[in-house]
């Protein structure tokens, strides 16, 4: 992180809560909605040659058919491996290989599943609120700091609050949008 200052802390503390943000749709794009993406098994790690590697570092996915994955592996030797790992990851999908490829037909949602999809989208944004809400904290301790030491006058620092508080409120609002997409992706039927 950036080194706070009276001119560009409230920069640097909306440039971490986009982080959050970016990050938690990121997690989000892990969480299986039925259709086939890419970003399912973005994340999962390969043991490579001794060395745990992305799978998409070492393979081409694409999705040619909505319900449908295809994993192509540069090394035709890592097919075994990744489907190791597909199967050690908790997506619920058996790999089908020909030795060359491996096809993920990506089955229809049960809704028990949909269900527990969803706790586990709500789980992860209150984690990145969490992170939002400790994004506020530094803020205002940097103010309260800079107010103690002269920096700022007492105005500035209540309105440096409240500006910290603001911009806490819109980034919840954004997450919370985020959250009710996701569930309404993973509803649907």
């Amino acid at each position: 992180m950036a080194q706070l200052t009276k001119e560009n802390f409230k920069a640097e503390l909306e440039a971490r809560m986009k982080k959050t943000e970016e990050s938690l749709k990121n997690s989000f794009s892990a969480i299986r909605t039925g259709k086939a993406s890419p970003a399912l098994v973005d994340g999962i790690m390969v043991e490579y040659y001794g060395t745990q590697t992305k799978l998409n570092a070492i393979a081409g996915i694409t999705a040619p058919e909505p319900r449908l994955l295809v994993i192509q592996p540069w090394d035709a030797g890592a097919v075994k491996a990744i489907e190791k790992a597909i199967l050690a990851s908790n997506l619920g999908i058996t790999p089908m290989s020909d030795g060359r490829t491996i096809k993920l037909p990506i089955p229809e949602l049960s809704q028990e599943r949909r269900v527990a999809f969803c706790k586990q989208a709500k789980a992860e944004t209150e984690e990145a609120k969490v992170g939002l809400r400790n994004v506020r904290r530094d803020g205002n301790d940097f103010v309260k700091k800079a107010q103690k030491d002269g920096i700022m006058t007492e105005d500035e620092q209540k309105k440096a609050e409240t500006d910290i508080q603001k911009l806490t409120d819109r980034y919840i609002g954004i997450l919370d949008a985020a959250l009710a997409a996701k569930e309404k992706e993973l509803m649907t039927v």
